[in-house]
């Protein structure tokens, strides 16, 4: 059968496995599910006893195949990863978590979002290097190294720590091609150590190498390893966490292998394009598990609805206050419900621990079901007497197992067996739960990236005018193509990959081109050579900048001072505000991306050895993240991955979408600028 791959359709290897229920349950018949990312649930209630017979099998019989060992799961230190039912991915210049105008990290500010909108966040992926990775040497060890305020007792992460929150950091086996150091194991083992950080994410990866295990293990007790995919099952026993990416469901929702195979095990559902999370949550709902909150992927907006949001607030608040029940408890996936039920697109898992029973609830249809979910008295998976609590509808006591699931929503019941005392986490998740009503706003929360207006000039015009071989662009209308490569992180407005399963060349990092178009209203003289750093050092005698923040400012210098021999080499590690105030010593600025193309297109602009990428006048935001145009290129070329910002020298009409990092952390040896200045309208053109 010919395969032919739709963007919008999950492939082959993301659909679930059908389990077989005909024959003999061999050891060889069962090891054919090992490499299931789903267990595909069967459409027929009456084949669902024998479908959960068969699932219990294949665990005790890949268990003793795979010599399963829980030890890591035994570990003290790595208990949270059990009940870590929400981790967000995070940039870690995401202006929720760090403000551009304070020059400071503020988790404050974030984890109250997240509180707000998703019932607070168990872990934080600190996500550092890629996309800006290969802009030069600097290695994934350096862009966390080098970033202050990150370490120590007042920094980001012990403050996260303070926070309840657990901290991950990225590991990128693909950084091949940038300053070297160590070998990784000794780099990520020494970097996780001096960070005191909780786990690894294991970007690209599926899982680490036994040696990365034991390495991490000994430099810090405890860490726990997420892969970004689906995990072998000889490997669940020393992998504590894992993506469930890009894994599609059966219609009748099924169940996720590595989760039952240990029920310690925790998987993040994640699809990172998607803008309806609903099959997502209700997998996660109904397998016990968590999600992977991910709103703003490497600097693009996909942020989570209304609608979706709520209900992942809602259902870790229970998760949290019944997790010995997910844990511990007898699980009945797809249990026997009321007879009306199912036909309304309602189905349930059941918990049963200690006299306490848990059903959680999804309605898969987009109708919402107010009636009866559980079976009647005395009927297959009834009960008798007790005490129903409806934790999910503001807190009432439930009508014989009645209760409303909202269409592609959720709900949980909760009984409390005669003679069993109601558990002591019960009042304050009602209460909670009061507070989160269901919301059906399923609308996607748009935000659009906003040129930013440069601060004003911080000093006045002392020095030495425009050029006089600068390049003029004429005044008028303009249209021009820009090319660039079609990278996760997008150009100005926009997701790259809307509700896409996972992006595949050649469409991924492809070559690209869109249309600008505007108009200027007066000439524009763009210098034809780049800022030197003698012409820098002599700005600094007249002027004494000084940067808000010096971190990494004219690094490559001694003393303040250029190597002389270097005195006709553009100027580096200086950021947008460096630059700016050059421009405005000057009596100019820096040329917008579009100038900056204009006048390069005429052939006029000349590059400094060696040469290096410019910054333009094209500082944006979303109010998550700030980006600006490269425009150039440069002599340095990161090789070895395709996930490396590009290098060369590059023609006029490319450009490079830059994320802003802070702290100084955007100054680079490879990144320098020009000026531009406003000319005087000519006799006869428009005012």
């Amino acid at each position: 059968m010919t395969y032919t791959f739709d963007p919008l359709v999950p492939r082959p290897i993301d659909r679930p496995t059908e389990v077989p229920l005909e024959g003999d349950p061999t050891s060889e018949r069962l090891a054919e599910l090992d490499d299931a990312k789903i267990f595909a649930a069967p459409d027929r209630a009456a084949d669902r006893p024998a479908w959960r017979a068969r699932l219990h099998a294949w665990r005790e019989d890949a268990r003793t195949r795979h010599h399963y060992d829980d030890a890591a799961y035994s570990r003290p230190e790595a208990a949270w990863a059990a009940r870590c039912h929400t981790v967000a991915q995070v940039w870690l210049w995401d202006e929720l978590l760090y403000s551009f105008t304070e020059h400071r990290f503020t988790p404050e500010r974030f984890l109250a979002d997240a509180r707000a909108r998703f019932g607070g966040l168990d872990a934080l992926v600190l996500w550092h290097a890629y996309p800006v990775i290969g802009l030069d040497e600097r290695n994934q060890w350096d862009h966390y190294r080098q970033v202050p305020g990150l370490a120590g007792p007042d920094g980001l992460i012990a403050t996260l720590h303070a926070a309840g929150v657990r901290v991950f950091v990225d590991y990128n086996p693909w950084d091949v091609g940038t300053r070297r150091g160590a070998d990784d194991v000794t780099e990520l083992a020494s970097l996780v150590a001096d960070l005191e950080v909780d786990g690894v994410f294991l970007d690209t990866l599926k899982k680490a190498e036994p040696e990365l295990v034991a390495r991490l293990e000994a430099a810090r007790p405890g860490v726990v390893l997420e892969g970004e995919s689906k995990l072998s099952v000889e490997r669940i026993q020393d992998h504590s966490a894992s993506w469930a990416q890009f894994f599609a469901d059966s219609p009748v929702p099924g169940v996720l292998r590595a989760h039952w195979y240990e029920r310690r095990h925790m998987q993040h559902h994640v699809r990172r394009w998607h803008r309806d999370h609903t099959e997502e949550l209700r997998s996660a709902w109904l397998n016990g598990v968590g999600l992977m909150v991910w709103e703003v992927v490497f600097g693009v907006w996909v942020g989570w609805s209304a609608r979706d949001a709520t209900t992942l607030a809602r259902m870790v608040a229970v998760q949290r206050a019944a997790g010995d029940l997910l844990l511990a408890g007898e699980w009945t996936p797809l249990t026997a419900l009321h007879p009306d039920a199912e036909p309304a697109g309602v189905y349930a898992s059941r918990w049963e621990r200690d006299g306490l029973t848990l059903w959680t609830l999804a309605n898969v249809s987009g109708t919402d079901h107010d009636g009866p979910v559980l079976p009647e008295s005395g009927a297959e998976g009834g009960i008798e007497d007790g005490a129903f609590f409806d934790l999910t509808g503001a807190g009432r006591l439930a009508a014989d197992g009645h209760t409303l699931v909202p269409a592609h929503g959720v709900a949980a019941l909760l009984h409390v067996a005669p003679g069993t005392a109601a558990p002591e986490w019960l009042p304050a998740l009602l209460e909670e739960l009061a507070q989160r009503p269901h919301t059906p706003d399923a609308r996607f929360p748009h935000r659009l990236a906003h040129r930013l207006t440069p601060p004003a000039p911080p000093l006045e015009r002392t020095g030495p005018g425009p050029e006089s071989d600068a390049v003029v662009v004429p005044a008028g209308p303009y249209v021009l193509t820009v090319r660039h490569r079609g990278r996760e992180t997008g150009m100005y407005q926009g997701a790259p990959y809307v509700d896409e399963w996972k992006p595949l060349s050649p469409r991924l990092h492809d070559a690209r081109t869109l249309q600008r178009d505007g108009e200027l209203d007066r000439p524009v003289a763009v210098a034809a050579t780049e800022v030197t750093n003698a012409e820098f050092a002599e700005f600094l005698g007249a002027t004494g900048h000084t940067p808000s923040v010096a971190h990494r400012f004219l690094d490559h210098w001694d003393d303040g001072r250029p190597d002389p021999t270097a005195d006709e080499e553009p100027v580096t590690f200086v950021d947008l505000d460096d630059a700016r105030a050059y421009c405005a010593w000057r009596g100019g600025r820096l040329p917008t991306e579009d100038e900056w193309q204009l006048a390069g297109e005429q052939g006029g602009l000349r590059r400094g050895e060696p040469a290096v990428w410019n910054w333009t006048e094209s500082e944006h935001s979303d109010g998550r993240t700030r980006f600006v145009m490269l425009k150039g290129g440069s002599d340095h070329h990161a090789h070895g991955s395709d996930w490396y910002v590009e290098g060369g020298r590059r023609a006029p009409d490319h450009s490079v979408k830059l994320l802003l990092p802070g702290l100084g952390q955007a100054r680079s040896a490879t990144v320098g600028f020009r000026c531009a200045w406003d000319l005087p309208r000519k006799e006869g053109e428009p005012a």
